[in-house]
């Protein structure tokens, strides 16, 4: 029998945590470990338990989510560790340095249960996962930036222009789906593509893609 993906949810609000877990531990396949109140305490509880995935809000107190999922992804210990940030992200201005800290995928908060579930199994599977109107809001977010650094540029010279295409559609926040329609390529074949890029570039997930699309120049600003 497989086990089941390991969760462990971290908000600062108690009424929000005992929702998830209340959500979590009545799907089938997925269960809570713990839970946190601030991004110190994830962090603690992360090394401690080892959940699959992460359910982490953005704006806690000590510690917030963005600097909790830079320290969970940096302790090697956790290497098996997915975050799934969770946001209002109006009200939330670091999303894209969340990214780079290790998140592997974003959804709004409003999200509604089936999603944010299904969205737990893709994260536990070691895909990526954005939202897309968190893709949008992460498109505007780099576009604002005037001189961002850039530790995430990679060399694309072994890219072939049929894979920098592929890029590109990732970029701009397209599924597989939607870039074998657009390239009129079969889904297996954009995963290939997909598969290599990663090879390729040394990224750890999709969600890493979408950042060197930007950080290479591929989709440009505004």
């Amino acid at each position: 029998m497989t086990r089941p993906v390991r969760v462990l949810v971290a908000d600062d609000q108690a009424l929000l945590r005992g929702s998830f877990r209340a959500l979590v531990d009545s799907s089938e396949g997925l269960t809570t470990v713990g839970e946190a109140a601030d991004g110190a305490e994830t962090v603690e509880l992360a090394r401690a338990l080892r959940p699959d995935v992460i359910l982490m809000d953005v704006r806690m107190p000590r510690l917030d989510g963005i600097e909790a999922t830079r320290r969970i992804r940096a302790d090697a210990a956790n290497a098996a560790v997915r975050v799934l940030i969770l946001t209002m992200f109006d009200l939330d201005a670091y999303v894209f340095s969340a990214l780079r800290a290790g998140a592997s995928g974003f959804l709004l908060k409003d999200v509604p249960p089936p999603d944010l579930l299904a969205a737990i199994r893709v994260i536990a599977a070691g895909e990526a996962l954005l939202a897309p109107a968190v893709t949008r809001r992460l498109i505007e977010e780099f576009a604002r930036r005037p001189e961002p650094d850039r530790p995430l540029t990679r060399d694309l010279d072994g890219v072939t222009g049929r894979e920098r295409e592929v890029l590109t559609l990732i970029g701009t926040g397209l599924s597989n789906a939607e870039i074998a329609g657009h390239l009129h390529l079969s889904l297996a074949t954009v995963k290939t593509y997909v598969g290599r890029l990663l090879a390729k570039l040394h990224a750890r997930d999709r969600a890493q893609l979408v950042i060197i699309a930007y950080e290479s120049g591929l989709v440009g600003r505004p």
